[in-house]
């Protein structure tokens, strides 16, 4: 794309406050948009392929909306034991979701989709992540759901924030996959479709 060509809209197909702060820190203008997409696990699939499927089809879904944009597509879910964790939705889903992790390992997958609207491509991938909890006590657990009531995240924390205090270790390549938006990959596939965060 030439360097003097206007940069493409950049669009965001999620209404999750975390992706469009995470979004936000890389400095380009953007809009969102609520996807319409049916979030039911096909059968058989597995968290990785569930996750990259739905990621393209909110991306695919905006561009009906946006031709020519550039559009940004994201799901995440938490497994523990190869089982998907819903969001808590509530006070005694969190802790319920807490107590099984105490002590464990769960790991997060997240979906990155870039939709070229313009060129009809889609550029595909899933990030992984993987948390080891703390062995944490019923108190300790109480104290911080009723502290940051993370009742619509994924495994029931937000790393940004206090949850950080539950963790052993974290192992990926980028903390903000955590978060649920993988700025170091998404980065990469931007400057792909022209734009150059830097």
């Amino acid at each position: 794309m030439p360097t003097d060509s206007p940069p493409p809209r950049l669009i965001l197909a999620s209404t999750s406050p975390f992706r469009r702060e995470l979004l936000g820190r890389l400095g380009l203008p953007f809009e969102t948009t609520a996807p319409d997409v049916d979030e039911t696990p096909s059968p058989g699939e597995t968290p990785r392929d569930l996750v990259s499927r739905l990621a393209e089809a909110k991306a695919r879904d905006a561009a009906n909306r946006f031709p020519g944009a550039v559009i940004i597509g994201s799901d995440q879910v938490a497994c523990l034991d190869g089982n998907i964790l819903g969001k808590p939705e509530n006070r005694d889903g969190a802790i319920e979701q807490l107590r099984q992790a105490s002590g464990r390992c769960v790991d997060f997958y997240t979906g990155l989709c870039v939709f070229d609207a313009n060129r009809g491509e889609a550029d595909t991938t899933c990030e992984p992540f993987r948390v080891w909890f703390r062995k944490l006590t019923d108190a300790e657990i109480g104290h911080y759901v009723d502290r940051e009531k993370p009742f619509n995240c994924a495994g029931s924390f937000k790393s940004e924030g206090l949850g950080i205090a539950l963790f052993e270790k974290l192992e990926g390549d980028d903390p903000n996959t955590l978060i649920g938006l993988p700025l170091i990959r998404l980065t990469d596939m931007l400057r792909k479709t022209g734009i150059d965060v830097l």
